[in-house]
């Protein structure tokens, strides 16, 4: 038996993913397979990490240890290939909030940003508050799996005057792991037409086998020049709460131009949980990633397997990668409110609206599968009770 089997009281502990229930859907009797967090224990030794600072009782203000510098760099360098210098990181808070630097840094009011569609809803969010335009370049589904449709991008990037490109990878909501080859085109287009590239890397470590993650960092140094790279150690050791990302700019124009917005927002002092959780993470979770991988796999073929018994009309997009799926009932739905309101009076069970993800979501929930199995397949019958 898996430790991940473990269940973990989560309720009344101010959860988002949990908590967050009663207030969104006035109803205290729903299981919670929507927001992207784990329902597992982060390693012990992030745990053990955290305790000792605390035990030390003085929590004043931190610098940025070298040695941390030193793990991602190793970390980088021996998961994904990817070489970096001190020179090239900068901590922040989060990836949305680096995003959101980098949108005030390199774009003006009024320019275009072109993204995918579907993709994660924050990316259209911050992009429409900061007073930047939208454009959307529909995924196509080939083989149960998204790929990008470079040919609309290239076209929409002319016809819009494009000014940079929004990129999830690995993809959030479909778990696609997108290929070398897939990449190079992307940043071929790139370089081609001078557009800028946010590349969200935040899940490159969650990637299932036969699949491998590739950094746009790698792909071409012509594309440094135009690249901002975001990741985090949050999302894969189950450690989001304590609010540290980096950002990897190779060019260094770029990025005096991002930590010189940092300074107008006053964002550039870091959680000390985050300095601490991340090296913790990077230096001790290996072993507890390598049980989680295969974990979160076993979960994808029994959600999968399941759907093919139960739901045979439920279009399954297996994930290559991270822990989310991405799940068509257009077949027994039409209407996207009416999709969500089976699913929670007569499912008891809560997943993310795909119509929030943008209009190719339609017809489409997206299903956490990082929970314990016995919890995913309480779920998977309350989806089925909700088309009985």
């Amino acid at each position: 038996m898996s430790g991940l089997d473990e269940i973990i009281i989560r309720r009344n502990t101010g959860s988002v993913k949990w908590d967050g229930i009663a207030e969104t859907y006035q109803a205290d009797d729903l299981l919670p397979l929507w927001v992207a967090d784990m329902d597992f224990l982060s390693p012990r030794g992030v745990r053990e990490a955290f305790e000792d600072y605390i035990k030390h009782g003085v929590f004043g203000y931190s610098t940025i240890p070298e040695k941390l510098y030193q793990t991602i760099i190793s970390w980088e360098r021996e998961q994904h290939n990817v070489a970096l210098v001190k020179e090239d990181i900068i901590f922040t808070s989060g990836v949305l909030s680096s995003l959101a630097v980098a949108v005030q840094a390199f774009t003006e009011v009024g320019d275009t940003i072109l993204i995918h569609d579907p993709v994660y809803p924050p990316f259209t969010s911050i992009i429409e508050t900061n007073q930047r335009k939208v454009v959307r370049s529909t995924l196509r589904e080939e083989d149960e799996h998204f790929t990008m449709d470079i040919a609309d991008m290239e076209q929409k990037i002319i016809e819009h005057h494009v000014k940079a490109i929004v990129l999830c990878n690995p993809h959030n909501p479909g778990g696609r792991v997108w290929t070398k080859d897939e990449l190079s085109q992307l940043s071929g287009l790139c370089v081609k037409h001078q557009v800028l590239l946010f590349s969200d890397e935040i899940h490159q470590d969650l990637i299932f086998s036969d699949h491998v993650f590739t950094s746009m960092l790698t792909i071409d140094p012509a594309l440094h020049d135009l690249l901002i790279a975001f990741t985090s150690a949050t999302k894969t050791f189950n450690i989001a709460a304590i609010k540290n990302s980096m950002v990897f700019i190779k060019n260094h124009e770029l990025k005096d131009l991002f930590e010189q917005q940092l300074l107008k927002n006053q964002q550039q002092e870091i959680n000390t949980f985050g300095l601490i959780g991340t090296q913790a993470a990077y230096e001790t979770g290996k072993p507890w990633l390598a049980e989680l991988l295969p974990y979160l796999e076993k979960n994808a073929e029994t959600a999968t397997a399941f759907f093919e018994k139960n739901l045979p009309e439920v279009r399954v997009m297996k994930p290559e990668g991270t822990y989310l799926m991405w799940l068509d009932f257009s077949a027994y739905v039409s209407d996207d409110q009416e999709l969500e309101n089976r699913l929670i009076t007569k499912g008891k069970v809560v997943l993310n609206p795909g119509i929030t993800f943008g209009p190719a979501g339609k017809g489409h929930m997206r299903l956490n599968l990082a929970c314990p199995e016995q919890l995913l397949l309480e779920g998977l019958k309350r989806i089925q009770r909700a088309f009985l």
